[in-house]
């Protein structure tokens, strides 16, 4: 079958190669016995491509197969960091670059407030490592911009400051700030950093459907689905998960319906409130602004709404939700969620899973989606929730209430806002927090990033046969 799989960058295509085979041993339940020739497999030949020799090339690729088998049990993050794969950055910190004149004015040495700085006897600037305390006061001052601070990719991926370097160099992740967003997943340019995969668990789930009949597995996909996938129509991706052996197929935008207009009601019962659609945000809120957890609203995430609604229905039902988000992985495993969500996948480890069966959906005849509102589907772009709950209001008749948004599009600016709650300045009464810049559609777990992805979200949320949020959800009644 011809390879028409449309992945960012080559990081993104070795883990998909890894999922695929790990995938493939799964379905013919030869996985342990073949383990350990999957490295072998990628890594073929004795010609490097990544690495200084293929040796530790398979060295790597067999800890990326821990990772797609579902990695450290002992973690309870779903973020890790290869150790192995982890050592080609050069250190962080201040360095002096060769722009560096060797100037007579020293104005980088006058404003050390540590020493830190000498010069040789070409009169050309060093910074010691041991007395640097990074405070970026010589790069400011020089003349030249010869101080350049270098930031590991990881370390600049991550807002909220939860990477550190350890003691031999590698990356280390603070998971008491991490909030799984998955930001240092994908800017790491050797993929050192990686979300752990419940592939095994979903082809499981497939595996046992297909014998108990009397159990449906239902899978919920993300309304960014509509800006992936694009070798496809999103109809066929759709009878692709039929194929695999999914007995329907829902939209987590129908969940977002739900949550819009309860929380709207929230909203306005209320006065001020944070949105709780986003698990990395709530996540971030709860850890670095604790004092505004009361503020979070208590409406669950579009996932474990329309994943509650499935199995009130049908209890016996097993639910897999399909997205762009490393986060939901996290948030499916929480005490109040756990019980409707059984597995995550995200849009990458679903290429691997059809890939891994052989299956060209681009063959496949097309499955109608269609679940929800326009306003449901527009969640996956930032201010996507924001127009949702003013039509949700305006649909509720609630005349006296002036909602004033504050839409987030990144951590930076939620931290922002939320910073200005807590002093007591922000004019907003509701702030949409999006951990991902873009919303939903720059998720980690994307198989593309581009700016054309939230005129594809709307463009997909324009086409929804229920054109409010009130006929959305009056079918959930029915």
């Amino acid at each position: 079958m011809k390879n028409k799989r449309v992945f960012d960058t080559k990081v993104q295509y070795l883990k998909y190669k890894v999922l695929r085979e790990v995938a493939r041993e799964a379905w013919d339940d030869t996985l342990l016995e073949d383990l350990l020739d999957i490295p072998k497999k990628i890594v073929s030949g004795k010609t490097p491509t990544m690495r200084c020799c293929v040796y530790k090339e398979r060295a790597i690729i067999a800890e990326r197969v821990k990772i797609a088998m579902g990695g450290d049990k002992e973690n309870p993050n779903v973020i890790e960091v290869i150790d192995i794969a982890c050592d080609e950055c050069p250190a962080a910190g201040y360095e002096v670059t060769d722009s560096c004149r060797g100037c007579l004015a020293h104005r980088c040495e006058d404003v050390c407030p540590r020493g830190a700085i000498s010069f040789d006897h070409n009169h050309v600037a060093h910074i010691d490592k041991s007395k640097c305390v990074e405070c970026g006061r010589c790069s400011k001052v020089c003349p030249y911009s010869a101080i350049t601070n270098r930031v590991r990719p990881c370390q600049n991926a991550c807002k909220i400051k939860a990477i550190s370097i350890n003691e031999d160099g590698g990356a280390a992740i603070d998971n008491e700030k991490c909030i799984s967003c998955g930001a240092c997943v994908y800017q790491c340019p050797f993929g050192a950093i990686t979300d752990k995969s419940f592939i095994l668990d979903v082809i499981d789930m497939i595996k046992k459907n297909s014998r108990d009949k009397k159990s449906k597995l239902y899978a919920v996909v993300a309304p960014s689905i509509s800006s992936q996938f694009t070798y496809a129509k999103l109809g066929q991706v759709v009878s692709g998960l039929k194929t695999l052996g999914f007995h329907a197929v829902v939209e987590a935008a129908l969940g977002a319906d739900m949550v819009a207009y309860s929380e709207s009601k929230e909203l306005v019962e209320k006065g001020f409130l944070t949105s709780s659609c986003c698990p990395a945000f709530v996540s971030y809120v709860k850890s670095a602004f604790p004092e505004l957890t009361e503020h979070i609203s208590h409406n669950p995430s579009p996932m474990a709404a329309i994943a509650k609604y499935i199995k009130d229905i049908e209890p016996s039902a097993k639910v897999v939700f399909i997205g762009p988000c490393t986060a939901k992985k996290a948030e499916a495993q929480l005490k109040e969620v756990k019980a409707y969500v059984d597995s995550v996948l995200t849009f990458e480890e679903l290429q691997a899973l059809f890939d891994s069966r052989d299956l060209d959906i681009t063959q496949l005849e097309e499955e109608a989606l269609d679940n929800a509102s326009y306003f449901g589907r527009i969640f996956a772009r930032s201010g996507g929730l924001s127009d949702a709950v003013a039509e949700a209001i305006k649909e509720q008749g609630i005349e006296d209430f002036d909602l004033k948004p504050c839409s987030c599009d990144g951590i930076e600016e939620c931290q922002t806002a939320l910073m200005k709650k807590k002093r007591g300045v922000l004019t907003e009464n509701f702030i949409e927090g999006m951990a991902c810049s873009g919303g939903c559609i720059g998720g980690a777990g994307c198989l593309t990033h581009g700016e054309k992805n939230k005129a594809q979200v709307d463009a997909y949320g324009r086409e929804a046969l229920e054109k409010t949020i009130t006929d959305a959800i009056s079918v959930l009644k029915m």
